[in-house]
């Protein structure tokens, strides 16, 4: 294959999607050594380790203007200083209070990477198939990265302190740094509108009181304490409502929610979100399933959950093939049906033998999910033209981000309730009960393990059935969203608001 400029750039944008990814998982095998170290409580462990998502959530729609406007290549470099500058901080932050805000501080500058990488693969590629297949490559190294997280955090934890899992994200960064200005190109929208300030204040004050009583009512319950958490919630719905009234008004809004005129355009966005509740979801009790129920060690657990982020990145590298056969939506929804499929299969876990299970599980619901991912993402950018790109890239990752902070919150908190009822008192949490089993006698100990493990078991149990009815209905939701006839671009009712909006004076 012959080496081109932009293969070369196409390498060097890997690099940031990569090291993103990496930062949001491999924190999971992190977290109970430094909330150790720091002194966290079960609030601060939350905010540590889903402030960086909600932060990316909140900003990436901000960032995807702000490139469009001031150049997609000085803001992914810019943001890429930042990210690196950064993850010093933290990896030597004294206390969580220090670390919680270093993180969302990563979730401002990764904002601006993910767009940024996206739409300049846009820029690097106008040929479809090309860039069809670049967007492929490109989420492949996204869920590799996922994958790739836990494994390289337990490695450095290993032999190093918690603190390593942040400096890893140091020389690629670098790398792309030296190497971005000579193989990456400079393109900003010449109709790019201007950044709203008020459209950005108002997404954060939507979504920050959102997650925060989510994440509140996973940690008191539904029972007491739950006011101030319902009171975060009815604010963060009033403001999104004031939000998404503003943005229809606007004559270029910061989240051009008219794009969702277009019913595939719409089908995938909504996909893209509620397939990311459900793998995070899953990820996050397949995790504490490893260690917690089946005592593995951070290093194996992270091995023996590999084939989730493995089978994503199979199932992004093989969907273009697939899509050249059938049609994009039928790949797509054909793939969320092998998910709920996967999902299913952890229903059936129960007790050390059903180790297998696991693993086939989560590689099968992983695997299903490619198609989404790869085809899903290349239809959104496929629906505007270059200079909107990083508008449209922002959508498709506000959609991934988004999806994954619910999910963790989400089903964390069904999770919860369900641990809790079954547990019948004798602990909140699977990790009280292990920390609490070693100050009781044998007998005692054995017995509340018994329990907790036995009650967090229930909790996969209800989750992948969840899961399975997302993956399910999506692929309905797919289906039933589809155009009429097979194209090999985007609809015209997707394009049609864009055009519409480019012929007013």
């Amino acid at each position: 294959m012959r080496v081109t400029r932009a293969r070369l750039g196409l390498a060097v944008l890997m690099l940031p999607t990569l090291i993103v990814a990496m930062d949001t998982t491999a924190l999971l095998l992190a977290l109970p050594r430094l909330s150790a170290d720091l002194g966290a409580d079960n609030v601060q462990q939350l905010w540590i380790s889903d402030g960086y998502g909600l932060m990316v959530a909140g900003l990436v729609i901000t960032m995807g203007t702000l490139g469009d406007r001031i150049g997609r290549r000085r803001l992914l470099l810019g943001g890429a200083a930042a990210f690196a500058a950064l993850s010093v901080v933290a990896a030597f932050a004294t206390g969580p209070l220090m670390l919680i805000v270093v993180r969302a501080l990563l979730g401002v500058a990764g904002a601006t990477l993910a767009p940024s990488t996206l739409a300049l693969i846009t820029n690097l590629f106008r040929d479809d198939r090309e860039r069809g297949r670049a967007i492929a490559l490109w989420a492949t190294c996204q869920f590799a990265g996922g994958a790739a997280g836990p494994v390289l955090a337990g490695l450095l934890l290993q032999h190093f302190w918690w603190g390593s899992v942040f400096l890893a994200a140091v020389p690629p960064m670098a790398v792309l740094l030296l190497a971005g200005p000579f193989v990456l190109p400079e393109f900003r929208g010449g109709a790019a509108g201007r950044l709203d300030p008020t459209s950005v204040a108002l997404s954060l004050a939507a979504v920050l009181p959102t997650v925060y009583g989510i994440k509140q009512l996973a940690v008191r319950g539904t029972s007491g304490g739950a006011v101030v958490p319902a009171a975060a919630l009815v604010l963060g719905a009033a403001v999104g409502a004031v939000f998404v009234r503003r943005q229809l008004r606007l004559e270029t809004p910061l989240l051009d929610l008219r794009l969702l005129r277009g019913r595939p355009f719409a089908a995938v966005l909504v996909s893209l979100v509620l397939a990311g509740v459900a793998m995070a979801g899953t990820g996050l009790l397949v995790t504490q399933y490893l260690q917690g129920v089946l005592g593995h060690s951070p290093v194996v657990s992270a091995l023996l959950f590999a084939p989730m982020g493995l089978g994503v990145a199979v199932g992004t590298m093989t969907a273009p093939a697939l899509a050249g056969r059938v049609p994009q939506t039928t790949a797509i929804a054909g793939g969320l049906a092998v998910s709920a499929l996967g999902a299913l299969l952890l229903v059936g876990v129960d007790g050390p033998g059903s180790l297998p299970l696991v693993m086939a599980g989560i590689a099968v619901l992983a695997l299903g999910t490619g198609p989404l991912f790869a085809l899903g993402t290349g239809l959104v950018m496929g629906s505007v033209p270059p200079e909107r790109a990083g508008s449209a890239a922002s959508m498709s990752e506000t959609g991934n981000y988004f999806g994954g902070s619910l999910g963790f919150a989400l089903l964390g908190v069904l999770a919860a309730v369900v641990y809790r009822d079954r547990a019948g008192g004798g602990s909140d949490s699977l990790a009280g009960a292990l920390a609490a089993a070693e100050h009781l006698p044998a007998d005692r100990g054995a017995e509340l393990l018994r329990g907790a493990r036995a009650a967090f078991t229930a909790s996969l149990h209800v989750t992948g059935l969840v899961a399975a009815a997302i993956f399910a209905g999506l692929a309905v939701l797919v289906l039933a969203l589809r155009p009429g006839a097979r194209t090999a671009g985007v609809p015209e009712a997707v394009r049609a608001p864009e055009a519409e909006r480019a012929a007013r004076p």
